[in-house]
């Protein structure tokens, strides 16, 4: 098993078929290091935790080292890597040097593409980026909020910020349409109470109790549903994707939103379309 103090892994991709080809089948003498195998990686090649494999710089095949996958593991879930097929292994830091060392002597990690290091204080991650960046040679982020770099969740949540934004716009619109007609065709029944003497605000006070009834159990089936049909969005898109990035997930804050914002537009829809009819004169109400 690799070792949990060992806190520095390389993640190295095998997507140009950088240590291609693997083999699967036993090898001679003891293992040179442990490795973790991507999961989309393992299914490929048909490999599985304990497995002994071959790992070699070229695509010949030439001067392959024995190592030993001692586990499987779930790529991070990546939007910008969706579409990819996350072929990739993780192994010891120095385990990578030593290959690369052994080969030619040139600069080893050339094939690296990331290097994850484990802080023992986590809170300390942007001052030691800040440290390590001021080597040129060096680029150093956190894995959250990278200082001045884009977080693409942050620009994934903007995103659907502005899509939320325009499809409530529209949803209002189209409210308030269906509220004027409604209004409408309520409109000789509330001019033939004004002529009883009915007061503006008792109409209208019985619109919001209205307005309310409706738009409560709306909300509340439009969560319903949203909650229901979720895990088969999620499922579906993780299966022609092969990611275990989630893409819905309705929480109770996300639902405590949805509530506050729908029920009061609802009723305060009801209310503009009715007191559109209500302030014409009663007499023009009933056609008379």
């Amino acid at each position: 098993m690799i070792r949990r103090d060992v806190k520095v892994l390389v993640l190295a991709a095998f997507l140009l078929g950088v240590f291609l080809p693997i083999s699967g089948v036993e090898v001679e003498g003891a293992s040179r290091g442990d490795i973790l195998v991507s999961r989309p990686l393992a299914e490929a090649l048909d490999l599985a935790a304990g497995d002994p494999i071959r790992l070699a710089r070229t695509r010949d095949g030439s001067d392959p080292w024995p190592y030993r996958i001692v586990g499987i593991y779930e790529p991070i879930p990546d939007p910008i890597k969706i579409t990819r097929k996350r072929y990739e292994i993780r192994m010891h830091l120095q385990d990578l040097l030593d290959r690369e060392q052994s080969s030619d002597g040139d600069e080893p990690s050339r094939y690296a593409q990331y290097i994850n290091v484990g802080l023992v204080d986590p809170d300390r991650a942007g001052e030691v980026a800040d440290q390590l960046n001021q080597d040129p040679f060096l680029y150093a982020r956190p894995a959250r909020g990278a200082g001045g770099d884009i977080d693409v969740f942050a620009v994934l949540e903007r995103f659907h910020l502005a899509i939320a934004v325009i499809a409530l716009m529209g949803s209002c619109a189209f409210l308030l349409a269906l509220m004027v007609m409604r209004a409408e065709e309520r409109r000789e029944t509330a001019g033939i109470l004004r002529i009883l003497g009915v007061r503006r605000s008792r109409i209208l006070g019985e619109v919001l109790v209205e307005g309310v009834l409706i738009a409560v159990p709306g909300a509340l089936f439009g969560i319903v549903l949203a909650a229901a049909a979720q895990g088969s969005i999620n499922r579906f898109f993780q299966w022609k994707y092969d990611t275990a990035l989630v893409f819905v997930q309705i929480t109770p804050l996300l639902a405590a939103k949805c509530l506050a914002l729908s029920i009061p537009l609802g009723v305060v829809a009801g209310l503009a379309a009715s007191w559109s009819i209500l302030r014409q004169d009663p007499l023009s109400m009933v056609q008379r």
